[in-house]
């Protein structure tokens, strides 16, 4: 099987470069097993039914190789066939769906396979899937919220945080900075540098073309 696309802690905090998972990111099916979302449909191509695909497994047209895919609920099941791969985009056709009127009624649907069909995550990597909802702390017993997105911008991971008092933070997916995660047990510790949760400054003309300097 193609293994999903992981976050791996990083022992350095790097820039990241922006890649999301999402929201939705886990659900329970009428008989309790968790799902992980492998991709959504975002649109139709063509008369004949084909669908476009934003994949999120490591390879996108490995999301083919799962056999069966389900909706949200994990009641109803999908089979498709991917039949290229365009601008990231994977392109499939989805048993039974011969033609666009029908095609266009998948979209916005979101796919999802069972957790226990895929492999155990190697030593300290997670399935990004796994992190989304995870409650955070930080080692002083302060509730951070929970964690809503992981962003993954090529050089290393970050973590989107809400639901706390501090508002939504962003906090590097790094060991020194996420000691401890516990995905049993559904949270994680967090235990930021100094000056990494306090609110941004205003950001002058200055600032601004610095940043966008950083990013190049």
């Amino acid at each position: 099987k193609q293994r999903l696309r992981q976050t791996k802690r990083l022992r350095q905090t790097k820039r990241l470069r922006q890649t999301t998972r999402p929201k939705a990111a886990m659900a329970s099916s009428d008989t309790d097993k968790a799902l992980l979302c492998v991709g959504a449909v975002t649109g139709v191509r063509g008369l004949k039914g084909e669908v476009r695909i934003k994949s999120f497994t490591g390879d996108p047209k490995a999301i083919g190789d799962y056999g069966a895919l389900f909706d949200e609920t994990g009641t109803k099941a999908y089979r498709l066939k991917v039949t290229g791969l365009v601008k990231g985009m994977v392109m499939a056709r989805f048993e039974g769906v011969n033609d666009r009127d029908a095609a266009e009624g998948l979209k916005g649907l979101t796919l999802f396979v069972p957790r226990d069909a895929l492999p155990e995550a190697g030593e300290d990597e997670f399935y990004h899937a796994d992190l989304v909802g995870l409650a955070v702390e930080l080692v002083d017993g302060e509730v951070l919220g929970t964690v809503q997105e992981v962003h993954d911008y090529g050089a290393g991971a970050g973590l989107e945080i809400s639901g706390g008092v501090r508002g939504t933070v962003m906090v590097p997916f790094t060991r020194a900075v996420v000691p401890m995660v516990d995905i049993a047990g559904r949270r994680m510790i967090v235990d930021p540098p100094p000056g990494l949760l306090e609110p941004g400054q205003p950001e002058g003309p200055e600032d601004a073309e610095r940043d966008q300097k950083g990013r190049t």
